[in-house]
């Protein structure tokens, strides 16, 4: 059967949304290091896409989807870039913070928060809200799936290079890194225990709760998404003070726990709809945008201007897809 025209048109723009909605939004990725963005696409947003393959195909749930985006982060931070295992470049205030055994422990709680939800989890449901009838489909064929997979592969390979071998050493002046045996033999084990987990696991069922407005689940959104940069600035040593221990019941309690309970809960309840998703995500997204504009302080020239016209870009797009949904207001 011939394909439309526009057939890959969502899954082209996971790959483009997961790296803008994780790295370029929120400043992470700069105008001045802008050309890393294909490289982020292939391992960001191929990773994204064979995930949410994987759940339209199998039919599986949220909490595979879920254990599959940890699966990417524990990838990403212990088998590509290695930023959780290799000392932290950024020392806010000079001081190594909450490192034992070889880990930035704190850095990579919050990593395993933050790339999992919006890698995987805000990218693929803002791309579903974006093309609705095709919210069902996996967007890509068995045959696309095996062109993206050496995708991910080459890019990541690249992403270790660039950021282990070059960044480090020329960049920030620090010494190339490379993890120990055990430590890559651990995340290659937990990384095959998620996955096989994800393909056996059913999503548990939950009480319908009746869900908070659209506005109130964007206000909630946005103040998790600054609580959780907030997080990220703790393991980057702002407060080398702060006992690592509350930091870790802190966010296991409101980032994690508190979500989990009440998201499928809210999911489950027949009054939700496009517009309460959209207002969650849309939230979120601000929410992050504008925490990540305190990294922007001390920066002038390009980088800032970047920053700022990408965001207002996207916050410009965000209502026009949010008087879109008005319109249509229909269960998800």
């Amino acid at each position: 059967m011939k394909r439309s025209q526009g057939y890959f048109a969502p899954a082209i723009t996971l790959m483009l949304m997961a790296p803008l909605l994780t790295e370029v939004l929120p400043g992470a990725t700069r105008f001045s290091s802008i050309f890393v963005l294909p490289i982020e696409m292939c391992v960001w947003g191929g990773g994204a896409l064979l995930i949410r393959y994987a759940c339209r195909k199998y039919a599986l749930g949220w909490a595979s989807m879920l254990l599959m985006g940890l699966a990417l982060a524990i990838a990403e931070e212990c088998l590509i870039q290695q930023t959780s295992l290799a000392p932290l470049v950024i020392r806010l205030k000079g001081q190594t913070y909450a490192r034992a055994f070889g880990v930035n422990y704190i850095y990579f709680l919050w990593a395993l928060i933050y790339e999992p939800i919006f890698v995987v989890f805000l990218s693929i449901h803002l791309v579903e809200l974006i093309y609705p009838s095709r919210r069902q489909q996996p967007w890509i064929t068995k045959g696309g799936m095996f062109a993206v997979i050496p995708l991910f592969l080459i890019g990541s390979l690249l992403a270790w290079y660039s950021w282990t071998q070059i960044a480090r050493v020329k960049v920030f002046h620090q010494p190339a890194y490379h993890p120990p045996v055990g430590a890559v033999i651990a995340a290659l084990a937990a990384i095959g225990i998620l996955l096989y987990i994800a393909f056996k696991i059913k999503s548990p069922a939950s009480r319908p709760l009746t869900p908070l407005s659209p506005w109130l689940l964007g206000i909630l959104g946005g103040i998790w998404a600054t609580l959780l940069f907030g997080m990220v600035l703790l393991g980057f040593g702002i407060d080398p003070d702060f006992p690592p221990l509350a930091a870790i019941a802190g966010t296991l309690i409101i980032l994690v726990s508190i979500p989990l309970t009440l998201m499928p809960r809210f999911i489950a309840h027949s009054a939700w709809t496009e517009r309460r998703q959209f207002g969650i995500i849309a939230g979120t997204i601000i929410g992050s945008m504008a925490a990540g504009q305190l990294g922007f302080i001390d920066t002038t020239g390009p980088d800032l201007y970047f920053k700022i016209i990408t965001n207002i870009i996207a916050l410009l797009l965000l209502v026009w897809l949010g008087v879109r949904l008005n319109h249509r207001n229909i269960p998800v």
